[in-house]
């Protein structure tokens, strides 16, 4: 009997879990494909398999739903865009990959932050997020100007990927080309720059 009772708690505990989860990849696919303030706590309950009673037990709120959302957002980001250091090419590639996946969604967030105050949120930790990255990821070459990150920050953003890839109809491959040599342009002039 003693053995029962805790291999059931355990039972229980990660089926909670299982659901919390499965709630929050629902809010994430649905803020993917429509702006927040069209989706319901039905939505979310249907998408999830579960009853709109579950959703709040889990979260409290919309509210808590919502902030959920945002730090399962930021961390399935931070690990999308988990990039060597110092290796530009891998950079490049790992921020134009993210965009495909990712970059229509940040889009669709971006054009909602001044409107809804929870998105406003999310997209002030997206920015800081790609600020960090930048930092981080090119920081052999940076060596903590903060002129070279403004730059690379600029030239690796979702919107130079959307100027490239959405409004010039580019091809993800010729996208990725074009931010390479963006990158690159920025490193050989401020490498020059430093050198006289």
């Amino acid at each position: 009997m003693k053995t029962t009772r805790p291999y059931r708690m355990t039972t229980r505990a990660a089926a909670v879990q299982e659901t919390r989860e499965r709630i929050l990849a629902a809010m994430f696919k649905l803020g993917s494909q429509r702006l927040f303030t069209e989706i319901s706590l039905e939505d979310v309950a249907t998408d999830a398999g579960v009853s709109v009673q579950t959703v709040l037990r889990q979260f409290g709120s919309r509210a808590g739903l919502i902030e959920a959302n945002i730090e399962h957002a930021v961390s399935q980001v931070a690990e999308e865009r988990a990039t060597p250091v110092g290796d530009v090419d891998a950079a490049v590639r790992v921020i134009c990959e993210h965009y495909e996946a990712r970059g229509d969604i940040a889009l669709l967030m971006l054009a909602q932050e001044k409107g809804d105050p929870q998105v406003g949120v999310l997209t002030a930790r997206g920015r800081q997020m790609h600020r960090q990255w930048v930092t981080d990821v090119f920081a052999p070459f940076a060596r903590g100007d903060e002129a070279i990150v403004d730059l690379l920050v600029v030239v690796t953003d979702v919107y130079t990927w959307k100027l490239l890839r959405r409004d010039r109809g580019l091809s993800a491959s010729q996208t990725q080309q074009r931010i390479h040599a963006l990158v690159t342009a920025v490193l050989t002039a401020t490498t020059d720059r430093k050198d006289h």
